[in-house]
């Protein structure tokens, strides 16, 4: 197991330098009816502290609360390995695959690329398109080393070097499990979008926080990723912000994109939660238990992810003519 962060994280009041101070209004809309819907410590790493999810019960929309500033984020990220669980080839095909009924893009912009699995994958079906990416991390240097991407940038697409230096650009700009790691979900999708021609189009995926799972496995869901997860969006709320952006929504999917892994990933969160730390012939010993978990996830998928235990969502919007707007109040 990864160590736990080796600073002491403090305690959720909001005034340590690590949160910043508690919203007593909704993100998203601005409401003040919140609720708490989940409070839980860091379960994947063991690190310090307890974290709270706040639901909106206007919008629906969830969030951390309070939230980590940048500071807090680097310390419980700082253990991570910085490459996280890779994703099957499969699942990137499945998503390159809901970009063919369009016009072949020239060129795409993957976004918290990572080693550029995606574009790997996606190349299959856009052999002409030239592929870039832009993460946080250095991993997306080592996707333009082994050739999965052509240029590479290192740091958010809401920088302003790089969203200056990358506008209107691209054909296509793809955002996978992203937004819900952001700080401002909002700002993120403005820089897409500025990235984007008139006319090119928006690929998102992220966690749906209406799944079913979230209920029933409360804290040990994978989705909630406390406290990496920052906020956790309803397919309406992105679909109204788009909107208003100015795009056109040309498809949503609650079924091909989801993820057959709750059950296991509830499963290792745990074991990782309930095992000491030397624990290497324990988990030789829960193998197996994983293994059978791992399989039940992929045989109930086809059934799950046509009910409300599907887990995540997919958007496909289009770009207008006009220029992205910011955000009002």
């Amino acid at each position: 197991m990864p160590p736990a962060p080796k600073a002491t994280a403090p305690p959720e009041t909001g005034t340590d330098g690590f949160h910043e101070p508690r919203r007593e209004d909704c993100p998203w809309c601005g409401s003040k009816r919140l609720r708490t819907r989940l409070r839980t410590p860091d379960v994947r790493q063991r690190g310090p502290g307890t974290f709270v999810v706040d639901e909106c019960r206007d919008c629906a929309h969830a969030f951390q609360n309070p939230r980590l500033t940048a500071e807090g984020l680097a310390l419980y990220h700082q253990d991570l390995p910085e490459a996280p669980h890779p994703v099957a080839p499969r699942r990137h095909r499945a998503a390159a695959r809901a970009m063919l009924p369009f016009p072949e893009p020239e060129s795409w912009l993957d976004v918290g690329t990572g080693e550029g699995g995606f574009p790997a994958a996606a190349k299959l079906y856009f052999p002409y398109t030239a592929f870039d990416g832009v993460d946080t991390t250095r991993r997306v240097q080592k996707a333009r080393a082994s050739g999965h991407i052509e240029e590479a940038h290192r740091g958010r697409l809401t920088d302003r070097e790089i969203v200056n230096r990358l506008r209107a650009r691209y054909d296509v700009v793809s955002m996978f499990h992203h937004l819900e790691h952001t700080p401002d979900p909002r700002e993120e999708i403005r820089a897409a979008l500025t990235a984007l021609r008139p006319g090119g189009h928006l690929l998102i995926e992220v966690p749906d926080p209406h799944c079913a799972f979230g209920t029933l496995l409360g804290k040990w869901w994978p989705w909630y990723a406390q406290p990496r997860h920052l906020h956790l969006m309803p397919l309406a709320n992105l679909v109204a912000e788009l909107e208003s952006q100015h795009c056109t929504i040309v498809a949503t999917d609650r079924r091909e994109p989801h993820i057959p892994y709750d059950l296991t990933g509830a499963l290792s969160m745990v074991l990782t939660r309930a095992l000491p730390a030397r624990r290497t012939p324990l988990l030789r010993a829960a193998a197996p238990f994983l293994a059978a978990t791992t399989a039940l996830d992929h045989a109930l998928a086809p059934l799950l992810r046509r009910t409300r235990f599907a887990n995540t969502y997919r958007i496909i919007a289009r770009r207008g003519d006009a220029q992205p707007r910011a955000r009002r109040g």
